[in-house]
């Protein structure tokens, strides 16, 4: 259950004071090429007073075979009105895929831009939510991540700072129960890190086996710039931080299975950085080998997400065990020379980091300098197929009302499916709490038939404000022939901490005028593998902005 205290906060990208979105269709934000020199989290707002809440029924949103279920949902599985949600970060036990859990970033009253550490959990495969509060009360917090081990753990690494931003320190907590409760691990402030952070786990049955390592992006715990970082004891303890050659920010992070840690960001030009000896815990970890990618882009923040990023750069590795194993992949929303609006880049190395692919285009619409294709993230099922969505302006005659966007590929990215859209259309400017922004990504986690994910949207209308809420959905995505739509729900082991609603208590979304899509895609056969595209000239490092 929310706390009745209002919160809200916001994340502003700084170097340029970004106009802020007024209303619902105020014109856009100048896009600004990423990296900035900083990217810092302010505290604006106080708490807004404690108000009196309203309820309306969950918001369950259909869209042909695809169904997205509402996430920040009251102990009576209702919707808040007058609240707000985005920045969602999901997790997935892979011992039982029917518990889940989902991080963001939870504003209690869109009045104040006072944020704190949401979460919601799931034993049913996604069907049914509980969010019982925040990780702690009255707590300025954002940027959160959540991942799992081996064992289906779930930890959730949490940016908290105070009034007089004194501080930019992350910690880190651990579920054992599917993320019904948490116990904090590392101590207030910590686990270092800063903004912003990323994590991931070593499950390899390496030597550094349950190590977990974080990179941020320079405003941090310690000051010290660009920073990588590493706990050998589970989370409980961080070693001092190390400096990252070429100022790679944005990105995340991954280990292959030889226990090699790779990170991956935005410099003067992207970058893929290794470290070998990271899993050696009596070692200080160095970096070997940094590679500089062509993305056929850059990042971006403003435009469709005023104050916001446009997307982040998404690095993962192929553990699947076959052919394709340990295969790095790196995914984009990039700014492509000569535009102002968002693809989704692709990306990949098969020989360890030391060189990669030419770019390549996933979304497939035709070249539109209208159109946005941003947040795109992506994941890397078990046996090798890769996921990707995002959100997508194709269908909009306004070219800003967005849906989530669908595509696989089952031969390491050298082609991809046609792309399918998932959600219904929805307005990303509506539901602003105090902070023009919907976030700044959005994350999916794969299995064998299919994948899970996290996103925010504009669904729930408030009539006290009469315009739409920002909220996190969960939606499964699956290619043709994927199975269910979701895994068969199966009794949980462990008591929730409320009773199941019944999911027959939701509204209807408004009709959107967009396309009709296909129940299920179109089935395609599995190309023909062909060689690797030959790499295109690296560009000249240009200056950071």
């Amino acid at each position: 259950m929310k706390s009745s205290e209002a919160s809200t906060a916001t994340l502003l990208v700084l170097v340029v004071s970004l106009p802020i979105l007024s209303t619902a269709s105020a014109q856009l934000a100048p896009v600004r090429r990423m990296p900035f020199a900083e990217h810092v989290e302010r505290y604006d707002n106080p708490l807004a007073p404690p108000r009196k809440l309203e309820t309306s029924p969950r918001m369950i949103s259909q869209f042909g075979v695809f169904t997205s279920y509402q996430v920040n949902v009251d102990a009576n599985h209702q919707n808040i009105i007058g609240d707000a949600a985005n920045e969602c970060v999901i997790a997935v036990d892979p011992t039982d895929l029917n518990k889940m859990t989902i991080g963001w970033r939870q504003f209690n009253d869109v009045g104040s831009n006072f944020r704190q550490g949401g979460w919601g959990y799931s034993t049913d495969a996604g069907l049914t939510w509980t969010f019982p509060g925040v990780l702690e009360n009255n707590v300025f917090r954002s940027d959160p991540v959540t991942k799992f081990n081996e064992t289906g753990n779930f930890f959730y690494l949490s940016l908290q700072s105070n009034v007089q931003q004194s501080f930019f320190c992350d910690d880190l907590w651990r579920s054992t129960n599917g993320g019904q409760s948490w116990t904090l691990l590392s101590g207030e402030r910590g686990a270092g890190g800063g903004d912003k952070q990323w994590f991931t786990i070593d499950q390899t049955n390496g030597p550094g086996h349950g190590f977990q390592y974080q990179a941020d992006d320079g405003i941090n715990c310690s000051g010290g710039g660009l920073q990588f970082q590493r706990s050998t004891d589970g989370g409980v303890t961080w070693q001092s931080p190390i400096s990252i050659p070429n100022g790679p920010v944005y990105g995340t992070l991954d280990v292959d299975t030889n226990g090699n840690v790779f990170v991956g960001g935005e410099g003067n030009t992207f970058y893929c950085i290794r470290s070998s000896n990271a899993q050696i815990g009596n070692q200080t970890p160095t970096f070997d080998h940094i590679t500089p990618v062509s993305m056929g882009g850059d990042l971006s923040s403003g435009g469709i997400n005023g104050v916001g990023l446009t997307g982040m750069l998404f690095l993962a590795v192929d553990r699947s065990g076959g052919p394709t194993n340990n295969n790095i992949y790196m995914l984009a929303s990039v700014v492509p020379s000569g535009r102002s609006t968002t693809d989704v880049m692709f990306v990949r190395s098969t020989d360890g980091g030391l060189t990669f692919s030419a770019p390549r285009k996933v979304n497939d619409d035709p070249v539109n300098p209208s159109k946005w294709h941003w947040f795109g993230t992506f994941s890397v099922a078990p046996n090798g197929r890769l996921d990707a969505v995002w959100y997508d302006t194709r269908n909009a005659a306004n070219n800003t009302d967005s849906q989530l966007f669908y595509s696989n590929s089952t031969d390491a990215g050298v082609t991809w499916s046609p792309n399918v859209a998932v959600s219904n259309s929805f307005n990303p400017f509506e539901g602003y709490p105090n902070q023009s922004k919907i976030g700044d990504y959005v994350t999916i986690v794969s299995d064998n038939t299919g994948g899970n994910v996290a996103y925010a949207a504009t669904f729930n209308f408030n009539p006290n404000r009469g315009q739409h809420e920002e909220d996190v959905y969960y939606v499964r995505v699956f290619p043709t022939g994927g199975g269910t739509p979701t895994p068969t729900p199966t009794a949980s082991p462990t008591a929730t901490a409320t009773a199941t609603a019944s999911p027959t208590a939701t509204q209807t979304p408004t009709a959107t005028a967009t396309p009709t899509p296909t129940d299920t895609p179109t089935p395609r056969p599995t190309p023909t593998p062909r060689s690797e595209p030959t790499p295109r000239p690296r560009p000249t490092p240009r200056p950071r902005l």
